[in-house]
């Protein structure tokens, strides 16, 4: 067993985001999978801009922040240095490999973009379940229905007629009502 493959899958997951409709890893996060500090990791970002775009990597704005530090397992902003996070998307996580070229960089991106991919299949057979049940609904909705239905009249008594109260009322072909 080599000294890098203790990454385990969840640890991983548990630190992956949902943010502008993309998975994302935190820099704190990823500097704490890598072994080095949040500051050499942004470090090695700022000096190789060109290699990470906005759909690789963005700055968190103040409501992101706010709702990543709402969250119990996060650190708090003392623990964040006191600078804006970086969110790095599964592109952005791999283009990390190429600057930070660590044994231990490269073990962790492996286990990343496995995890990553475990993601999407999971998101994809969930997606692939719901697709069923509504092709389900669909099929039998009409015969349901009619269980439904049948169902209520068992259950609801049929409504008895209402005795009259007042005044009797003469109709001309059937006389005192």
């Amino acid at each position: 067993m080599r000294q890098f493959d203790v990454i385990k899958e969840q640890n991983i997951a548990s630190r992956i985001y949902f943010l502008r409709g993309q998975n994302v890893i935190l820099d704190f996060d990823l500097a704490s999978l890598y072994g080095v500090e949040t500051g050499h990791l942004k470090q090695a970002v700022k000096r190789n801009p060109q290699r990470f775009p906005e759909d690789f990597m963005f700055v968190l704005n103040e409501k992101e922040v706010k709702f990543v530090l709402s969250l119990d397992f996060v650190p708090s902003k003392k623990h964040l240095g006191g600078s804006t996070p970086f969110a790095f998307t599964e592109q952005g996580v791999a283009m990390l490999s190429g600057v930070l070229n660590s044994d231990r960089a490269i073990q962790v991106n492996i286990a990343i973009m496995r995890t990553f991919v475990q993601i999407r299949k999971l998101l994809t057979s969930q997606k692939d379940l719901v697709n069923k049940i509504n092709k389900m609904e669909e099929k039998y909705d009409e015969q349901f229905r009619l269980v439904y239905t049948t169902l209520r009249q068992l259950i609801l008594p049929e409504p008895k007629p209402r005795k009259r109260i007042g005044y009797k009322h003469y109709d001309e072909k059937k006389g005192l009502k």
